[in-house]
């Protein structure tokens, strides 16, 4: 016999979905960081979670009631806010969900991310349900991240990142108002000797000093960035005239007048600055902050301390250096280049103690030549000193070990830049190339400016008391044509010091002249170097050298540059007198 079906318990039925749909109102009340909000078909709050409270800033009982564009929707949306609410009520067409930036009851802006949902859709009351996640942490992290990326940590200014952005702004403006503005590159001058003597610590000392007196010259929408070391670059998008540039840049160099003090130490420090304009110097980022910086080495080449402005003579220098710059990187590996050797004498312009290698540009293209004062600058700009300085390395090495084969011992001297110095294997490259050619530490010197060793860090000093310890000769060249700080002689891992031509040349008739030579030779020998004086021409320099007791000269007097093979012949006639 079949079993009565059991009837149903409707009462438990009903009361456990009550108990079902109080738990999942208590869960949405309690949401954390979520708002849920609930509007009847006129916009009006029917529901108001406890996070809409945290979130917005009203309670429940200021909520209820009220109209959403009047609670949370900023002004300049609650148009847009009214249409799509009417769109969804009479057509049907939701409204997506979005990140928004809504309003708190103070004022403040809200980032939500906001999704909608429609309940009783088709009938005469349908409610519309709002559930905004709270964005603020995230905008909070999102900013601390974009100032980390585009803010200086030591100064708070801009970075160099930041500025490229307002530049290309601030141009796109410029095109549709047909207006100009300036670039004003600034470079603190001597600001290594700063750090070398009082220390890297009040080096940054000094540079947020120096951000902070520049920024209180500063008013309206001018721009200070920091752009790099001890370089700011400052644009002026307000600017009439070069006259009124200038004017800025005169100010901006006043403010250097007075000193900077911290930890009871005072300095005086100048800077130079360049200037380019828009457009007539440039219609780009790049362009400009490079005309600007071009501008601002002719400040420091004219003596510091003064401003510079970008010229159409600067930009022809601009282009010829370009030109020759693409003509030295076509050269390498077509032969295009060659050493020629100065060899350095005793002063009885009898023996050779060494020989300095010299490069040669001998391109076969016609008008694109330079000397070595002008294609080395241009090539130590870029990367090519590199591959150019590994060439003459080679050469340089190959060339010993071809004299040494023959019987001829004698060093060769290659010139170092600082770019070469700060490629993290440059000692090491230095090593392999002599061994390769099985030479010993001692047939291939070094020369290096005074410049490029006070810019010298740790690691490289560190690479160069090594050489010397192996039994490398270093040289210091041109010495008293840089920063000439005798206490730098005592620091650097050097063994000869060479005493440029222009204290030799009028020694003979110049007392002074005469007096600052004999002093340097009379420093150098206590401090056990070798002395060399270049730019021997005449016989009364070389007889006057001879009378202070200095080593070694190099100049025409003794002999002009020599390819390879007349320096073979030199040793050769010289192995057939003795």
């Amino acid at each position: 016999m079949a079993k009565e079906p059991e009837e149903k318990d409707c009462t438990t039925s009903a009361e456990s979905d009550a108990s079902g749909e109080r738990l999942f109102v208590q869960l949405i009340d309690t949401l954390p960081k979520v708002s849920v909000q609930g509007y009847d078909r006129n916009r009006r709050v029917i529901y108001w979670n406890s996070s809409s409270a945290d979130i917005y800033g009203y309670s429940k009982e200021e909520a209820l009631g009220r109209k959403l564009e009047d609670l949370i929707i900023p002004a300049e949306m609650a148009a847009d806010v009214i249409r799509l609410h009417k769109d969804w009520m009479e057509k049907g067409i939701a409204i997506p969900s979005a990140e928004l930036v809504l309003k708190h009851k103070d004022g403040r802006p809200v980032p939500v991310y906001s999704s909608h949902v429609m309940l009783k859709e088709h009938t005469s009351s349908p409610e519309m349900f709002c559930i905004d996640v709270d964005l603020r942490e995230q905008y909070t992290a999102r900013e601390e991240l974009r100032a980390l990326a585009t803010t200086d940590a030591l100064t708070g200014l801009p970075n160099r990142r930041f500025l490229a952005g307002e530049l290309s702004r601030l141009i796109c403006q410029k095109q549709v108002s047909n207006e100009q503005f300036a670039v004003l590159f600034i470079d603190l001058d001597l600001f290594k000797e700063v750090n070398d003597t009082l220390g890297h610590t009040w080096g940054d000392k000094l540079l947020g000093a120096v951000a902070e007196r520049l920024k209180s010259e500063l008013l309206g929408a001018n721009l200070l960035a920091r752009f790099g070391g001890d370089e700011f670059v400052l644009v002026a998008p307000d600017i009439a005239s070069v006259a009124e540039v200038s004017a800025l840049a005169e100010r901006l160099l006043l403010l250097f007048r007075q000193s900077f003090s911290f930890d009871n130490e005072s300095v005086y420090i100048t800077a130079s600055i360049g200037i380019s304009t828009y457009p007539a110097d440039g219609t780009e980022p790049e362009t400009l902050l490079k005309h600007a910086d071009a501008a601002m080495y002719c400040a420091k080449e004219s003596g510091r301390n003064r401003a510079h402005l970008f010229t159409a003579e600067l930009s022809r220098q601009l282009q010829a250096q370009r030109e020759i710059g693409s003509g030295l990187r076509d050269s390498i590996g077509k032969g295009e280049f060659e050493l020629v050797y100065q060899p350095q004498f005793d002063m009885t312009g009898q023996t050779v103690k060494a020989c300095e290698a010299l490069l040669r540009w001998r391109p076969q293209v016609a008008g694109i030549g330079a000397s070595p004062d002008i294609f080395i600058p241009i090539a130590e700009r870029s990367d090519l000193i590199i591959l150019i300085g590994d060439w003459v390395m080679e050469q340089a090495c190959a060339q010993v070990s071809a004299w040494k084969k023959r019987g001829f011992n004698v060093r060769v001297d290659i010139n170092v830049s600082g770019k070469q110095l700060e490629q993290a294997d440059f000692f090491t490259r230095l090593e392999q190339c002599r061994s390769s050619f099985g030479l010993s530490p001692g047939d291939l010197g070094i020369e290096l400016t005074e410049h490029v060793l006070i810019k010298s860090n740790d690691r490289m000093l560190a690479g160069l008391r090594e050489l010397k310890e192996k039994g490398v000769e270093i040289s210091i060249d041109d010495f008293g044509t840089g920063y000439s700080s005798l206490n730098y002689l005592k620091i650097f891992p050097i063994t000869n010091l060479k005493i440029d031509r222009a204290f030799v040349a009028e020694a003979p008739e110049n007392e002074l002249d005469g007096a600052l030579l004999e002093a340097i030779v009379h420093v150098g020998h206590r401090l056990k170097f070798d002395i060399v004086v270049e730019g021997i021409e005449t016989e009364r320099q070389a007889e006057f050298c001879r009378r202070l007791a200095i080593d070694y000269a190099q100049g025409y007097w003794f002999s002009k540059p020599l390819s390879a093979d007349e320096v073979t012949r030199f040793f050769e006639q010289s192995a057939v007198n003795e």
